[in-house]
């Protein structure tokens, strides 16, 4: 038995109206770029606060909800993180205003009963399941921190995510103790200027990245 498979490359679709407006669609995606360069302005604990409690409502598997933040903003804690970064990224987190650490819990299950009521008995039979637990914590984790990114440019802020580090040495220094898993690194703060030395880089087309079955 075959199964059909529709190829949209070449194919024109038209562009529906979205439920919110250019101006909010471009501010979270079309003209939201990944920042290098900031301002001096100060990103307080309170912003953070709001870009959290506004994408904790994003959904993830069983309402695991196991993205966990290291928000690094003393001299000393930042000298430690940017050991850990690549040689490009060093400078990047020590001019930033502040850097955060998006990180996955592994030990998430122990929210079940708040979070999942009505699923409180998988807290004790994930207990010995560590394997599927890391892997629960990192799949569920990521895809919050897609809505954190987002969420950091609906309160009016630009991030500068960056992936070149050595995962486990920040997990051995900044988050001894806490079972934490790093994600990967974001820089949050206001562009300066555009924020970037690089032109708005292409992105794929609906037809060039999808089939219908």
């Amino acid at each position: 038995m075959t199964t059909d498979t529709t190829v949209l490359d070449g194919l024109d679709f038209p562009t529906p109206d979205l439920a919110v407006t250019d101006d909010v669609a471009d501010l979270l995606f079309r003209e939201a770029r990944t920042v290098g360069a900031f301002t001096s302005d100060e990103v307080t604990d309170e912003q953070i606060a709001a870009v959290y409690d506004l994408v904790k409502w994003g959904p993830t598997a069983l309402n695991t909800t196991p993205l966990r933040l290291l928000v690094v903003r003393s001299p000393e804690a930042r000298s430690r993180l940017a050991a850990h970064m690549a040689e490009g990224n060093r400078e990047r987190v020590l001019a930033a205003p502040v850097s955060i650490v998006l990180a996955a819990d592994p030990g998430f299950h122990a929210h079940l009963p708040v979070l999942a009521p009505h699923m409180a008995a998988l807290a004790d039979a994930l207990e010995p399941q560590v394997e599927q637990r890391e892997q629960m914590a990192r799949t569920n984790a990521l895809l919050q921190a897609g809505y954190f990114i987002v969420g950091l440019r609906a309160a009016g802020l630009d991030a500068g995510p960056m992936g070149g580090m050595d995962a486990d040495g920040i997990d051995a220094d900044l988050l001894a103790g806490t079972g934490w898993r790093s994600l990967f690194v974001v820089n949050v703060g206001h562009r300066e200027g555009e924020g970037t030395h690089h032109p708005r880089a292409p992105r794929l087309t609906y037809a060039q990245t999808t089939r219908t079955v």
